[in-house]
């Protein structure tokens, strides 16, 4: 058994040989603008739709990271992706153009976490040698879907987050030269009540820090271990409370616990809490995240995707709102 706990290791630690991260205007204006590989100020990105312009920046996303991985789509052995939107229709078509053995994957806004672990396991257990993964959100799809389109001008509490516009994309290898996959931790659905669909950020923090704990509990670590903890999209309102869960069982993360979705948007950018979405963590570890791994300026990181499992369906009949948090260690190369 390839385990400790319920934390995976890797024998042959994937290597993250390429990443590639497009965001949309929002995101391209916030602190993080200058590491990512292209910003979209169109958010029809040239198409009729948002649906399609979240698809075409999928498929223009993918063509760069194979680029920048000096690879051919006919190289890669599986393709791991998903996003928000029903029947994950944007990773199924561009899946269609790509012509990569497909394996869909659904985990709301942990789904590139999840992607990377389960592209690890198939990495290090010997069935590929290339795996690409990537994950998306759109401001105005997620919104339609979820809650309210923008026309209607519904309001907007403090504790809402701003669906992040982007897609990170993944090439992992057996062998190469970049951060290194060591640990996945694959977390539980918890569901502490939260009714609001706004609220996001409340309903995952239980996810997330019972994932943090058990990984490091499983590792023999505490947070001074790592230069950074980072969770994929609680928001301001769910960082506080997952530092607040932490401490409770004695793990204080304060000083090295962020939010990828509050680090992509300055406060004068008026997003509530912070950024949401699949592509949270996906643009934010493609771009500033990796770079920093490479450079060396993060010696060893770990990323908790987290995910509100909730649909309008479940939402519109009263029921809670279950979350969800998978969590990696990259080291630097």
């Amino acid at each position: 058994m390839k385990r400790t706990g319920k934390t995976v290791y890797f024998d042959t630690p994937p290597v993250m040989l390429a990443t590639s991260a497009m965001a949309g205007e929002m995101e391209g204006k916030g602190p993080l603008k200058e590491y990512f590989d292209k910003v979209v100020d169109d958010p029809y990105f040239q198409t009729q739709t948002f649906e399609k312009a979240e698809r075409k920046l999928c498929g223009m996303n993918c063509q760069n990271v194979l680029k920048k991985a000096n690879l051919q789509p006919d190289d890669i052995d599986f393709l791991l992706a998903g996003d928000l939107l029903n029947q994950i229709v944007t990773a199924n078509f561009c899946a269609r153009e790509l012509q990569i053995p497909f394996i869909g994957l659904y985990g709301a806004c942990s789904t590139m976490i999840e992607a990377l672990s389960l592209g690890s396991m198939l990495i290090d257990g010997g069935y590929a040698q290339h795996i690409m993964a990537f994950a998306s959100s759109h401001y105005q799809t997620a919104e339609r879907q979820y809650r309210m389109p923008i026309e209607y001008g519904s309001q907007y509490p403090p504790y809402k987050q701003w669906t992040v516009t982007g897609t990170g994309a993944y090439v992992l290898a057996q062998n190469g030269i970049g951060p290194k996959i060591t640990h996945a931790t694959i977390g539980k659905v918890m569901d502490f009540g939260i009714i609001e669909p706004n609220d996001m950020g409340s309903a995952m923090a239980p996810a997330a820090a019972d994932t943090i704990a058990q990984h490091l509990k499983d590792l023999g670590r505490t947070p001074d271990d790592y230069d950074l903890i980072v969770t994929g999209d609680l928001g301001q309102v769910g960082k506080t409370l997952t530092r607040e869960l932490l401490r409770e069982i004695n793990y204080d993360v304060d000083e090295v616990l962020e939010d990828c979705g509050a680090m992509l948007y300055s406060q004068e950018q008026n997003t509530g809490s912070g950024g949401s979405g699949a592509a949270a963590s996906a643009i934010v570890l493609a771009s500033y995240l990796y770079q920093k791994l490479t450079l060396g300026e993060f010696q060893r990181i770990m990323v908790v995707g987290t995910g509100a499992l909730l649909s309008p369906v479940s939402s519109l009949q009263g029921d809670t709102i279950p979350g969800i948090a998978h969590g990696i260690t990259i080291e630097k190369p």
